[in-house]
């Protein structure tokens, strides 16, 4: 369960650093011109939609051969797409066909990370004591945040240590075969896995379903739907109030481009102590007051916040930075369980790929770059802020009306369908 949990790591390296380092990726990718950084946050967007294709084909092996088989796959693939990104030619070099090649393997690590996080979630849910499973599935996320916290400190550490010529001509790669090397380690001692403890017991049951996808759209479509909501929330909350903001903060002139990620670090630690509080909390409280909790913050402080971050004031910034995080940091370690536990184990994985995947890929990896235009076209700059608090607005009716889990314990078969 520890290397389940903290293999996140690399996941979340690979997959964050895409964002964090947009606006040196525009560059060297797209070129100069206007609307270099929108173009790269689109290609973002695009190859997010792959994600819940990666999850449904991933959650089928994970579902009728084992979730340990899927998790191997899926690093092995993100490993063989870190080390090519890293040694793609620029746009400089081959010109518009960089742009197009980098797109192809954001593609490619999409597809693996969608698999990479049901799996885990799975994985962890599967294998926790009834009364600890929010704390210890949402160490996944903590892992993962310790991942982004990774990928923006090496991002930043680059930016600094280079000038710019050398950062756009070489010093770019320097991130990517870092996260190349982390994501086979991780690869060598997932190989090391025992199987989740729930699969086994389908495997000696025979109840494994044959056809997971059919499965879960036949038994489990509340609770996809459920974990839609769920899913949407910690998507925006997570993408636009953390993944987004050092682009946020350069594009609009607030703050240089390295203070940026060092802010975006700073968010990053105020997740990685957040979270296993709240997922203890909800252990303790249940989901459902938590979520909703969670959610009434979320309509009320998001635009507040980017206004602060807009002023071009540091310790404003650092502030409305750090409540963002810890609000995202919340809904991510209590959506994490909350969604798992919409489903019995027989066709879990697919289930979490039905649901909550496609609201990431919605909610995550459009509004980015949907943020980015409306704050380019309109200066608006607390438009952002705004899309928080309508998803939250959105989805708290369906987490007030989430059947009540018992604190620490799953919902029963009948919850799930219901």
């Amino acid at each position: 369960m520890a290397i389940a949990a903290f293999s996140t790591v690399v996941e979340w390296y690979d997959f964050t650093l895409y964002l964090y380092f947009a606006t040196v990726l525009s560059r060297v990718f797209v070129g100069t011109g206007d609307g270099s950084l929108a173009a790269t946050l689109a290609g973002f967007a695009v190859a997010y939609l792959l994600r819940p294709l990666g999850a449904i084909v991933f959650g089928n092996i994970g579902d009728r051969f084992g979730r340990r088989r899927a998790m191997l796959i899926s690093v092995a693939v993100m490993t063989a797409a870190m080390l090519a990104t890293a040694a793609l030619p620029t746009h400089a070099q081959i010109g518009p066909a960089a742009g197009w090649l980098l797109l192809l393997l954001r593609c490619v690590m999409s597809f693996s990370v969608g698999g990479e996080y049901v799996g885990v979630v799975a994985y962890l849910l599967e294998g926790a004591p009834e009364r600890r499973r929010a704390l210890i599935t949402s160490s996944a996320s903590a892992a993962s945040e310790i991942g982004a916290l990774l990928s923006v400190g090496v991002c930043a550490a680059t930016v600094h240590a280079l000038d710019p010529a050398d950062l756009d001509a070489w010093g770019w790669r320097i991130p990517f075969l870092f996260g190349a090397a982390l994501a086979f380690s991780v690869w060598v001692v997932r190989a090391k896995m025992e199987e989740s403890p729930d699969f086994e017991r389908q495997r000696a049951a025979g109840t494994a379903p044959e056809r997971p996808l059919a499965y879960a759209l036949r038994h489990h479509r509340a609770g996809v739907l459920r974990g839609f909501a769920i899913s949407a929330l910690g998507s925006i909350t997570y993408y636009v109030g953390i993944t987004y903001v050092p682009a946020f903060l350069t594009s609009t002139g607030a703050f240089s481009e390295g203070w940026s990620l060092w802010l975006s670090t700073a968010a990053a630690l105020v997740v990685i102590l957040v979270t296993p509080l709240v997922g203890a909390l909800s252990d303790r409280f249940g989901r459902k007051p938590v979520l909703v909790a969670l959610a009434a913050a979320a309509a009320v402080s998001p635009v507040a916040m980017f206004s602060l971050m807009a002023s071009g004031a540091q310790p404003e910034a650092a502030i409305g930075a750090a409540v963002l995080a810890a609000v995202a940091g919340g809904v991510s370690a209590v959506g994490a369980v909350a969604t798992a536990e919409q489903f019995p184990g027989e066709g879990r994985v697919t289930g979490l790929a039905l649901g909550a995947t496609t609201a990431t890929a919605l909610f995550g990896g459009v509004t980015p770059l949907l943020a980015q235009l409306i704050v380019e076209r309109t200066g608006w700059t607390t438009a952002p802020g705004a899309m928080i608090a309508v998803v939250a607005v959105a989805v708290l009716p369906v987490l007030l009306a989430l059947p009540k889990t018992p604190p620490g314990g799953a919902m029963t078969a009948e919850q799930t369908r219901s």
